[in-house]
């Protein structure tokens, strides 16, 4: 038996699959090494666990049904874990046909091969965009979600009701879990605390949205394997589950916290709010305590601390400087 995890190659796949090789499990990855960022961080990621026996790596597309269907062929597959999407709300505007494509198409692929292979358990990695500019705070799995402002946002919305779909029909158990602003190693150069860390570091101006009132429930890596993990581990039938910190902060707070633990100074460019972005995002945890016994263990301070002690460390490791992009 074997759990599948789709995009583990990724910042918050690679950090999975650790996990679940630490606790002995067979563990088959699927990663396509897109160019969204640059490969190489990629397959530094996974670097590590390539090297153990029990982890077989497929360089494939979630969207290529024979190179998938192989997979399940080759594999008894007991459970999912998908995680591989285009991410990210301002490059699904520019380009809204590939994330239809990866994310809607991928999605349908990977649930209409768990139903062939008769897959045990399903945990597809949503997103707190679903919510948009949702008015009541903090965000419940109950509020109302017929409002995505980016196309990133209502494809994940739309995988979502795949998963239920495919629920309803075929008795697959589902975990559909939300993540919340995902920081920490490993963490995406394209997103907010290492783009402006490395650019802070650089002396480089970092590009501010608005009137940096935005708020964030920004969460520590750790915590949301924590909450993945839990589900992995766990008998459900349908469920949405918020994972996140539950504690927002504002745009400003977070960059007066990247600057003090590199003991530089910020220089700030301001820039008028982009289209598709939400003005704040509050998770409600209580059912992921309830389901999961989810509870997050690091506050924003000490994850930026551990975020910047990782970067620090790499940068020294690597001998040179990465310049965002």
């Amino acid at each position: 038996m074997a759990i599948l995890v789709t995009g583990g190659a990724g910042f918050i796949g690679s950090h999975l699959v650790e996990r679940l090789l630490s606790q002995g499990e067979q563990i088959v990855v699927i990663d396509n090494f897109n160019d969204f960022y640059q490969p190489a961080y990629k397959r530094e990621n996974i670097s590590a666990s390539i090297r153990n026996p029990r982890l077989t790596l497929y360089e494939t597309d979630i969207c290529n049904t024979a190179s998938c269907k192989e997979v399940f062929e080759k594999h008894c597959i007991e459970k999912v874990v998908h995680l591989a999407a285009y991410a990210g709300v301002r490059p699904s505007i520019e380009r809204p046909l590939l994330y239809e494509e990866v994310n809607c198409k991928g999605t349908m692929n990977l649930l209409e091969l768990s139903r062939i292979y008769k897959v045990k358990q399903f945990i597809f990695g949503s997103s707190s965009s679903v919510y948009g500019n949702n008015k009541k705070i903090p965000f419940s799995e109950d509020d109302p979600v017929n409002e995505p402002i980016s196309p990133y946002a209502a494809t994940k919305r739309a995988g979502e009701l795949y998963c239920y779909n495919y629920h309803h029909l075929y008795k697959i158990p589902v975990a559909c879990l939300r993540f919340f602003t995902v920081y920490g190693p490993r963490q995406r150069p394209d997103l907010a605390i290492r783009k402006f860390t490395e650019l802070i570091d650089c002396d480089q101006q970092i590009p501010m949205y608005g009137d940096g009132t935005t708020q964030r429930d920004y969460t520590f890596v750790s915590d949301i394997i924590d909450g993945v993990f839990s589900a992995v581990n766990r008998q459900f039938n349908f469920e949405i589950i918020n994972l996140g910190n539950s504690t927002p902060i504002q745009l400003t707070r977070l960059i007066e916290l990247i600057e003090q633990e590199l003991g530089k100074k910020a220089k700030i460019k301001r820039l008028p709010e982009q289209p598709g972005d939400v003005h704040r995002t509050y998770a409600d945890i209580r059912k992921g305590g309830h389901f999961l016994h989810y509870k997050p263990k690091v506050p924003i301070e000490q994850g930026i601390h551990l975020f910047i002690a990782w970067y620090k460390e790499r940068q020294q490791r690597k001998g040179q400087i990465f310049h965002a992009t």
